[in-house]
């Protein structure tokens, strides 16, 4: 019997999955090769992420010309587009090579304390970016003119604001724990309970909901101000040429920001008010990253895809929009208006 018991105990032990930080997660959770696979994109999104975000930062600093306030939250998306590459992204990487958390406990909640800040904070410029534009493009609290002070001001919020709301799982108002894969970490929705329940619907009403409503109130403004305009210059093509490009790039970025954010909130909110639901870790990670991949396409749809920023191009050219004089003097029914989008 004592033989039996030791061989049953020695079958569980080789059984048990290990703890997230002792030792690789495969075959239990997932078979290596999905390890290797997530290490390769992550790769792939550090190098894409760095080059793309570094790039912009550089030439926004090297070039004074690009330092206007309607720029400064664009650098502002890029320097949180980086931390998030450098503290999510990069862990994740060395962590699914390895197959587990090898850094621990402590770096688990560091990691997910600020990838949850940096992953906020550049959601929250997305919104300012498009209430910003709402401001000067329709004018709806008058003559507004867009200063340094607000752009600093619009900056500053998004830090705040995200740390408001990622600090509570550090002092106790939920946690933050390995994720799916058990590679990276976040907000813990899988333990149920009313405190982590409660804390995943306040980050979604206030770090979802409420900047992808300003985001989608702005540039619906945005539009219907431009098809005004384009309406009543219909033979200026200039004008019919800005409206088409304005409406393309800002579906591409409304989508964008949906393919990125959309399935991992919406995944916290199933798991959170579902606890009986069996979700296979490989499947559960997929929100993670599909967040991580918005470093890189943020830069290239904000930034390189604009033609109306035209960062690296110094004879650029402002869009035509909203109700100024052009240099004869006759009012062309537009506002000179340089990185509109």
């Amino acid at each position: 019997w004592s033989k039996d018991f030791s061989n049953a105990s020695w079958v569980e032990v080789r059984n048990r999955t290990p703890g997230p930080f002792e030792g690789p997660q495969w075959p239990n959770l997932a078979p290596q090769s999905t390890y290797i696979s997530v290490a390769v994109l992550m790769g792939l999104v550090v190098i894409s992420a760095t080059l793309a975000n570094g790039l912009v930062i550089v030439v926004s600093v090297q070039f004074k010309k690009l330092r206007s306030p309607l720029n400064y939250v664009l650098v502002n998306l890029a320097v949180a587009d980086l931390l998030v590459t450098f503290f999510g992204s990069t862990i994740s990487f060395v962590n699914n090579a390895r197959g587990f958390f090898i850094f621990g406990q402590a770096t688990c909640e560091f990691e997910g304390f600020m990838v949850s800040l940096t992953g906020i904070v550049g959601l929250w410029s997305l919104a300012i970016l498009a209430f910003e534009r709402y401001l000067v493009i329709c004018k709806p609290v008058g003559d507004f003119r867009f200063q340094k002070r607000h752009a600093v001001l619009g900056c500053a919020f998004t830090w705040g604001w995200s740390f408001i709301w990622t600090v509570p799982p550090l002092l106790g108002w939920s946690s933050y724990v390995p994720e799916g894969l058990r590679t990276s970490c976040g907000p813990n929705w899988y333990s149920g309970g009313s405190s982590n329940n409660s804390y995943i619907m306040t980050l979604f009403v206030t770090c979802f909901a409420m900047p992808l409503s300003t985001i989608l109130f702005s540039y619906a403004n945005l539009l219907m101000t431009l098809r005004t305009v384009a309406a009543q210059q219909k033979e200026q093509v200039t004008t019919q040429r800005a409206e088409r490009e304005v409406t393309r790039m800002v579906v591409a970025m409304v989508a964008a920001f949906l393919v990125c954010w959309l399935p991992y909130a919406s995944f916290a909110m199933v798991v959170a008010t579902h606890k009986d639901l069996a979700i296979r870790p490989a499947l559960a990670s997929l929100p993670s990253y599909f967040s991580k991949t918005a470093t890189v396409y943020n830069p290239i749809i904000y930034v390189f895809m604009n033609k109306q920023a035209l960062w690296f191009n110094p004879q650029c050219h402002p869009i035509m929009v909203c109700g100024d004089r052009g240099k004869s003097g006759q009012n062309n029914g537009c506002s000179s208006y340089l990185s509109v989008l």
